[in-house]
């Protein structure tokens, strides 16, 4: 099916650097800041990660919309990413179960997608050169216009994002008769991981990201769990005092992703924002217990410093990621709490690390007997 407009479109980037390329009839401008994705499948659950708010996506995988759009293949309740990137784009889909067309999804959350664009040549201009912030457009007549929009986009580093996507009203997964309960502090949850609890036997209230531990153990749970999500974690000094409390508690904590950087955060060490971020689904991580190696997804912009880890003798390091040595995952010495920077959840796939919930569903019967 031939696009429905063939006017111009154009990506441009903080450093003034444009891509050219065309409209595909999902007109409009967004801005935000530009990073990408290695996945070769899976595009619908990174469109609606809410780890990705606030960010142009560019997908290095050459076809985009070929296989449509499925109902429950969402990990949130819209897109969450600012506008779309990619070289070839698929009106037409061919897919046993798919409800219909990307282009749909993509027009009926009035969300910007532009296509024809040299995806190879802008990754390797962020590879080197770092994410930043961008601004893509069909409106391309005005580019002074476009270029003072852009100058107004507020940096990534210092910001708070997981308020606007967080829950504001606690709600309930998973069965009651469950034999394990979870508090989860929310900060941007994806839905499959609450799916994995819930196949794992757990009954999980969802929180507000303000919650105050107090309020989770008048739940009586049995474990905490603290949520991915977007944004500069060194921003959450709110939530970092919250994520505290309940290292503190001496309950089974598990964090995932800005998680796991807010427990680090909450024992004293340091966050930094990376040069262009881990997103993927090809990310390979050694576990330093078993010696094994895992292909994770990953979704993140920022890392635990490496040096604070290794200076705190309550810190242990429990994953690297192989590509650059970057903290993976630690644990603390004394209390029952462990973290990981990568997604053990990943929807389709790989599925390496689904092993951390089981281990933490161990966690919380270990800590269940001693209290009995």
């Amino acid at each position: 099916m031939a696009y429905k407009t063939i006017q111009p479109a154009v990506i441009i980037l903080k450093d003034k650097t444009i891509f050219w390329g065309k409209s595909t009839g999902l007109n409009g401008t967004a801005t935000g800041e530009v990073c990408f994705n290695t996945g070769m499948t899976g595009y619908q659950e990174i469109f609606t990660d809410p780890s990705y708010l606030g960010q142009i996506m560019v997908t290095t995988n050459a076809h985009i919309g070929n296989y449509g759009v499925k109902e429950d293949e969402v990990e949130s309740d819209d897109i969450k990413i600012s506008g779309l990137v990619c070289k070839n784009f698929s009106e037409d889909y061919s897919r046993a179960g798919a409800a219909g067309s990307l282009f749909d999804y993509f027009k009926e959350q009035n969300k910007v997608l532009i296509s024809d664009v040299d995806t190879r040549a802008l990754v390797r201009h962020i590879r080197d050169k770092g994410a930043m912030n961008a601004i893509i457009s069909t409106e391309v007549d005005n580019m002074d216009a476009l270029f003072a929009k852009l100058d107004a986009v507020p940096s990534m580093e210092g910001l708070e994002l997981s308020s606007k996507v967080a829950t504001k009203e606690a709600f309930f997964h998973g069965s009651e008769e469950a034999d394990f309960k979870i508090a989860v502090l929310d900060l941007g949850i994806k839905r499959n991981i609450l799916r994995n609890f819930e196949e794992r036997d757990c009954y999980m209230r969802v929180f507000p990201m303000d919650t105050s531990l107090k309020e989770m153990q008048d739940w009586n749970p049995d474990g905490i769990f603290i949520s991915n999500g977007p944004g500069d974690p060194g921003a959450m000094l709110e939530t970092i005092e919250i994520v505290k409390d309940i290292v503190n508690s001496g309950m089974p904590v598990f964090g995932i992703c800005l998680g796991h950087q807010l427990i680090a955060l909450s024992q004293g060490l340091k966050t930094y924002k990376m040069h262009n971020g881990h997103r993927g689904i090809n990310h390979p991580v050694k576990n330093l217990h078993t010696g094994k190696g895992e292909i994770t997804t990953q979704n993140h912009g920022f890392v635990v410093d490496s040096e604070a880890v290794e200076n705190d003798p309550n810190i242990k390091l429990t994953h690297i990621h192989l590509n650059d040595q970057t903290v993976a995952g630690i644990k603390l010495v004394d209390k029952p709490v462990f973290c990981v920077q990568y997604h053990p959840e990943a929807y389709p796939g790989p599925h390496d690390s689904t092993y951390l919930f089981d281990d933490f569903v161990e966690l919380m019967k270990s800590n269940k007997s001693i209290i009995a």
